[in-house]
């Protein structure tokens, strides 16, 4: 099972929460850490793989029980 390294990160630059999760895919490693981390607007999730940049996220809300994460540096745009 693969192990996926992550950070959270405040709009301040300090990491607040480091580590790893195992999961099967990359999908089930966001869902798990998106009900573990308690998370604030501002805030930027990494969560990769060793030896490979990270994909980012940035906080934008929550639900009962998960946090809501979009990819950092994308825009809405309407059509």
């Amino acid at each position: 099972m693969p192990q996926y390294v992550f950070s959270l990160i405040t709009a301040d630059q300090d990491a607040v929460e480091v580590g790893t999760v195992d999961t099967a895919t990359f999908t089930d490693a966001l869902r798990l850490l998106s009900g573990r981390l308690t998370a604030k607007r501002g805030d930027r999730l990494e969560l990769g793989v060793t030896g490979f940049p990270p994909a980012r996220y940035d906080f934008v809300g929550s639900v009962p029980g998960a946090a809501i994460w979009k990819a950092a540096g994308t825009v809405a745009i309407a059509a």
